[in-house]
């Protein structure tokens, strides 16, 4: 039984080194979406009625592992799953990339929807995961012993002077640590999503907290803080085109606050119906609608 198991895996998705398939895994050790056979196979592989399936798009591949996911219709989702992985290879170009792109009345970010994200981010290895976590009697949900947030923020008219960003931070239902306040400062989505970030910390380590994973769907925010941020403090705050880092206050103010807790950036896909990144994203909405404190 076992050898017919690992034969129809192979059958099922063995790929080459260099294919650019995308392999979804429904039912499995950590179910989403992965780039190689060999991480599709280490969730699978041996794991009771696994159900997988691989794709020429990611978008498919996503909608796979969605159609699996218990309780789509409901206001939250519901079960205990590890966190849903894909590893990507991204990479820095262009890091102090401000973009100056009009966003929608929806105040959300078109840039985190497009290909300039991917053109600015080609090496930095990072999750790209939606996860169900266990809520816990704190009222915050765990994946193991991480608490998880969910992280996002937006800015209507960006680039513009009468542009508006706001930040979100979503713990759970009804969670008193929820947050939506409009963003300090300069007004970009780019400050928005780290300072919604910085926000998360902040309150984590206020609880406590030692052991944390954040899910953003900005991989601008990612890569700043698990790769770029090295590279700019040892070419003293210059980016590889020499350049200044534009967001060099915000990246330091959340370097600082990363450091004596433990975190997992995670990526989520935007506007997926994911309901942590959804709240998250109604909440940093809002708060790009108050006044400036």
């Amino acid at each position: 039984m076992l050898r017919w198991l690992v034969a129809l895996l192979s059958h099922s998705c063995f790929v080459s080194k260099g294919d650019s398939m995308f392999y979804a895994v429904r039912k499995g050790r950590r179910t989403g979406v992965y780039r190689t056979w060999a991480e599709c196979q280490e969730q699978v592989n041996k794991f009771p009625s696994a159900s997988f399936k691989k794709f020429a798009t990611e978008k498919d591949a996503w909608a796979f592992v969605r159609a699996g996911l218990p309780g789509q219709q409901q206001p939250e989702p519901a079960g205990a799953h590890g966190p849903l992985a894909v590893t990507q290879e991204i990479g820095s170009q262009r890091e102090e990339l401000e973009i100056n792109t009009l966003c929608c009345n929806a105040c959300k970010r078109p840039y985190d929807q497009s290909t300039n994200e991917e053109h600015i981010a080609k090496r930095v290895k990072h999750n790209e995961v939606y996860s169900e976590p266990t809520i816990s009697e704190d009222k915050f949900s765990y994946m193991g012993d991480f608490a998880v947030v969910y992280t996002d923020g937006c800015c209507s008219g960006n680039g513009h002077n009468r542009a508006r960003a706001g930040i979100g931070v979503y713990w759970g239902p009804g969670h008193p640590l929820n947050t939506s306040e409009r963003l300090p400062g300069r007004q970009t989505n780019q400050r928005a999503e780290i300072h919604a970030a910085c926000k998360a910390i902040e309150q984590a380590k206020s609880q406590n907290i030692k052991k944390l994973i954040i899910y953003t769907d900005s991989k601008f925010t990612i890569n700043g803080i698990t790769s770029w941020v090295d590279n700019w403090k040892t070419n003293g705050w210059r980016t590889s085109s020499g350049g200044s880092v534009i967001n060099k206050e915000d990246f330091e103010r959340l370097d600082s606050l990363s450091k004596d807790i433990e975190i997992q950036w995670m990526h989520i896909p935007g506007h997926a119906g994911f309901q942590g990144n959804e709240e998250a994203d109604r909440l940093a909405r809002e708060g790009a609608s108050k006044p400036k404190s």
